[in-house]
């Protein structure tokens, strides 16, 4: 068993972890979801080994999920009921995950779980990515035609599971505002929490399977997920805390700079169309499954899947991962930044419209 060596703090990491906190939390609070798919590459880029990186990542999500879930059930979001449900089927989830991640570890050592969550997040993230993308076109050649935002008709398939009727499984939600079962949300709150467990990104599973498996809003759904992401954020610090793998400056540093940069992303959020979201969010992705896909090689030679690499070839290889991460960081940024800047002053031109007609008026 190797032991798990945490990065060395220097005040420049620092000043990075805090920035890369603030940039994750800007694409965060703008696109809806919680930044993790950029913040766990970016600790592995600064040397944090794959399963201390989203060990970390999960510790400093759970605060922040509870703020939000308070915040959004004052306004009538949060079906408090289901995601309790789902979140103790997501914490099952995250402890297979943790023991999944921990034999890695075991057999194969850090670079092991460097390899295992780079590998998921390419797969994860292209898969998702990849549905962000298609509906991001949908979306935009709706308002190129006139049609603007239309509300999403419940799915067949929502449909169907809401006419499912088994005696002593069935529970009132209030989001689907149907009756389900809970045979139902156990395969949907398993995979979302073993998902968290791999890459600290769960709602990648769980907001879809509440919009088109049970019927529930979108916007109740992504508050509900605050729920499961606050239990599973939790149990995943404790059970990964037990493993001796949570680095709480990493997650204190990354905190910190989120709790700022959400602020800023949600405020970017009121300045532009759904679609433009969708396709920030798919760019980022899509970006991010390079970055990691470039650090792939690499570890197969370490752990002698491949034949090993030229040192020279590996450090290519990294300083592409690298270059590519930071465009997906700057792109994150820049979007959001922008919209406000552009939001901004479209607000001011018609502000100083209004007042010279009022002028003219009187």
């Amino acid at each position: 068993m190797e032991l798990t060596n945490f990065i060395e703090i220097t005040p420049l990491t620092a000043i990075l972890l805090i920035l890369v906190g603030f940039v994750g939390g800007m694409v965060s609070g703008f696109i809806g979801s919680g930044g993790a798919f950029v913040l766990t590459p970016a600790m592995m880029t600064l040397g944090a080994p794959g399963i201390v990186a989203v060990a970390s990542n999960i510790c400093h999500k759970f605060p922040k999920a509870l703020v939000g879930a308070v915040k959004r059930n004052k306004y009538g979001q949060v079906d408090i009921k289901l995601g309790l449900i789902l979140g103790l089927f997501a914490e099952a989830g995250v402890l297979f995950g943790k023991h999944v991640m921990t034999d890695i570890k075991n057999a194969f050592g850090a670079v092991g779980t460097d390899l295992y969550v780079s590998a998921m997040f390419v797969v994860t993230l292209a898969i998702v990515g990849g549905f962000v993308f298609k509906d991001y076109r949908k979306l935009k050649a709706l308002d190129d035609a006139g049609m603007g935002e239309q509300t999403m008709a419940l799915t067949r398939l929502a449909r169907w599971v809401q006419s499912v009727r088994i005696p002593g499984t069935m529970i009132y939600s209030k989001g689907a505002q149907a009756e389900i079962s809970i045979l139902f949300l156990v395969p949907i709150g398993f995979a979302t929490g073993f998902l968290a467990s791999a890459i600290a990104v769960g709602g990648f599973i769980g907001v879809p399977a509440m919009i088109y498996i049970l019927g529930v809003p979108a916007i109740m759904a992504s508050a509900t997920e605050l729920v499961i992401a606050f239990i599973m954020g939790l149990g995943g610090t404790i059970f990964y805390g037990l493993e001796g793998v949570v680095d709480i400056r990493l997650a204190m540093l990354i905190l910190l700079g989120s709790l700022f940069g959400i602020q800023i992303g949600a405020i970017g959020t009121t300045y532009v169309k759904d679609y433009q979201v969708k396709f920030t969010m798919a760019v980022i992705m899509l970006t991010v499954l390079f970055s990691r896909f470039f650090y792939i090689p690499g570890y197969m030679g370490q752990l002698g899947l491949i034949e090993p690499l030229p040192e020279t070839t590996v450090k290519i290889l990294k300083y592409a991962g690298d270059g590519i991460l930071a465009v997906a960081l700057l792109v994150g940024a820049w979007t959001v930044l922008y919209a406000i800047y552009k939001g901004f002053h479209e607000h001011k031109r018609a502000h100083a419209s209004h007042t010279e007609m009022v002028g003219v008026a009187e």
